[in-house]
């Protein structure tokens, strides 16, 4: 048990030995409960066919697609379907989404055919997209996957806008990165 969870990202060899003893001494039911969460992680989640971010097994598009409150014509491209649930959480968004499932790394092997590209191309011909939002992470391959698709995207005709990025909230200025001050910097609004 703890050989199989100190594989897990996050997870160390304490940590792991920590949660094997932990449900070693819990009740049979908790244990119980673990595998059948386990076992049906695979056999009950599938990926929308539209998005192509997490569901239920079984159904053609997730909640969030199928949802006729939300806006269809603002899309929020990710990487993963951590960064849906990440922007959920704020309850500020109420587009559509479309999941990437990574970002463009050629030092890993990883091109435009790796990934949900083409079907966000074709998502955006269908015509009712009015803006698509760049939400992948402000890292090297996060730009270089973001610039890309600004680049495929720009002759669709479609409102191109990228996350605003700078100082975290109770962030000090002296212990901000270089980047992130020119960043906040570029991205400066005006006091009204």
């Amino acid at each position: 048990m703890i050989d199989v969870l100190s594989r897990l990202p996050g997870i160390g060899p304490k940590t792991a030995s920590r949660l094997s003893f932990y449900l070693l001494r819990s009740s049979e039911d908790l244990s119980r409960e673990l595998g059948d969460a386990l076992y049906g992680l695979r056999s009950g989640t599938a990926y929308c066919q539209i998005c192509f971010n997490i569901t239920v097994s079984g159904r053609q598009a997730c909640e969030i697609c199928a949802s006729i409150e939300r806006d269809g014509s603002l899309l929020c491209v990710v990487e993963d379907p951590l960064d849906v649930l990440a922007l959920e959480r704020t309850s500020g968004y109420s587009g559509k989404y479309h999941v990437l499932h990574g970002v463009l790394s050629p030092i890993e092997g990883v091109g435009p055919e790796d990934l949900k590209i083409r079907e966000l191309l074709d998502r955006v011909r269908e015509g009712a997209i009015r803006e698509v939002i760049l939400a992948t992470n402000p890292s090297l391959e996060g730009d270089a996957t973001a610039m890309y698709l600004g680049q495929k995207l720009q002759p669709l005709g479609v409102k191109i806008t990228r996350l605003a990025r700078g100082l975290p909230m109770g962030g000090d200025l002296e212990y901000a990165d270089p980047s992130t001050l020119l960043r906040a910097l570029a991205g400066r609004n005006e006091v009204t």
